[in-house]
């Protein structure tokens, strides 16, 4: 019985030193993977910018005011890209030109997707192929019209069946690009598919005239996780999602789940980020003219990194439940860093290529909307306490 007690003593010993050294190992690893290494010599992408869409055919224009909260970076959400629909009459396309005005005046992109072309261009929901110039003109047309977009998108989602917009295979998608995409009056983004569907942007891009004439593949998220779609040669902005339109943009955990998105976004190399409706109850802003959490979330980036910046290499999840990407644009560098921690978490960062002598830190959680504060910062290395459930956006001095 004695031996019996000692050898199950024994046993308790050597796995409560398993144990103990299992721990200090896990501690040792934490500490080992705590720090976010960033490195300011490896570029990744240009960014392009962050927006949201006002469709003039389903909703109000956007008021003055509203515009300004959308697209001013010192009193709104500083949104660069707004996203607008090619109406299929030219009798409608003077209305769009209020707020694509203000828009530019704020510096502001304008992409404009055709949901359809005419109806004497189609049949059913496809597009006539000897309709292809005209649709073409169509499109210039209304480019002229509100003074001159960006890029111009002919189709919206063309692989989701039974929207009652126009649907097209890749291979007519690219067709038409391939036939008209000179005429189109702006430079041409495509094929905008569903699900940013790999296969079918593949094929459009198969047809090498076709992306000789496409100035960046465009596509939405829906019911697809953020991915790096490979080298296809093409900037790729992502130009339609939200992410529950059945919640309030004020509702915390859903402006959380947006921040953890757009970040997804850019890891996965997209230069740009587009919401749905600008102004909608579970957007960033809601119909009574108010920013929303969800519009903080969104200035988080779209305020501090802006069209032109470079997305640089970092450590992407250097802690459970905190992520982080990392901008720069010359000597100024900018870091997104969001906690889906529900307690406070001590960060430090490890520069390689820059040394920084402070950064304006701005911060939004369920309470606060961009505070901000000054972080003491000296040489190459530094660390922050992050907010429970927060997103916090350091710009060096």
């Amino acid at each position: 019985m004695k031996k019996k007690l000692l050898a199950l003593s024994g046993a308790i010993m050597l796995l409560a030193s398993c144990a103990k050294q299992a721990a200090q190992q896990q501690i040792t690893d934490d500490v080992l993977k705590s720090a976010a290494t960033i490195d300011t010599s490896a570029v990744q992408q240009t960014i392009q910018g962050f927006g949201g869409a006002s469709i003039l055919a389903w909703q109000a224009d956007l008021t003055s005011d509203q515009r300004t909260k959308a697209f001013s970076t010192s009193s709104g959400i500083g949104l660069s890209i707004l996203r607008v629909m090619v109406p299929t009459s030219s009798s409608s396309f003077a209305a769009e030109k209020p707020t694509i005005d203000a828009a530019k005046g704020f510096g502001a992109k304008v992409i404009a997707t055709a949901w359809n072309a005419p109806p004497s261009m189609m049949t059913g929901v496809h597009l006539n192929t000897g309709s292809y110039a005209d649709f073409a003109a169509h499109i210039s047309s209304y480019n002229s019209a509100v003074g001159g977009v960006y890029a111009v998108s002919p189709f919206n989602e063309p692989n989701y069946g039974g929207s009652g917009w126009m649907e097209a295979t890749a291979t007519e998608v690219a067709n038409f690009v391939a036939a008209q995409g000179s005429n189109c009056g702006a430079a041409v983004m495509a094929p905008e598919p569903f699900n940013m569907d790999q296969t079918y942007i593949n094929t459009y891009l198969s047809n090498a005239t076709a992306k000789s004439k496409t100035s960046f593949v465009c596509g939405h998220i829906y019911g697809k996780t953020p991915y790096n779609l490979g080298a296809i040669d093409k900037s790729v902005w992502m130009t339609e999602h939200y992410t529950n339109s059945t919640i309030s943009g004020n509702d915390w955990g859903n402006a959380m789940a947006a921040a953890k998105e757009i970040h997804d976004c850019m890891n996965a190399g997209y230069a740009a980020y587009v919401w749905w409706y600008i102004r909608r109850f579970y957007g960033p802003i809601d119909e009574s003219s108010n920013i929303t959490k969800l519009g903080y979330v969104m200035a988080q980036y779209s305020r501090y990194v802006r069209p032109g910046y470079s997305k640089i290499s970092c450590t992407t999840n250097p802690l459970t439940g905190v992520y982080v990407t990392a901008y720069k644009n010359g000597t100024k560098l900018v870091i997104v860093i969001v906690n889906q921690n529900n307690a406070t978490i001590a960060q430090s960062f490890d520069l390689s290529g820059v040394s920084v002598t402070g950064f304006s830190r701005y911060s939004t959680d369920s309470s606060s909307n961009l505070a901000y504060s000054a972080v003491s910062a000296s040489g190459s290395h530094f660390s922050i306490n992050l907010a429970p459930s927060s997103v916090t956006t350091l710009v060096s001095n």
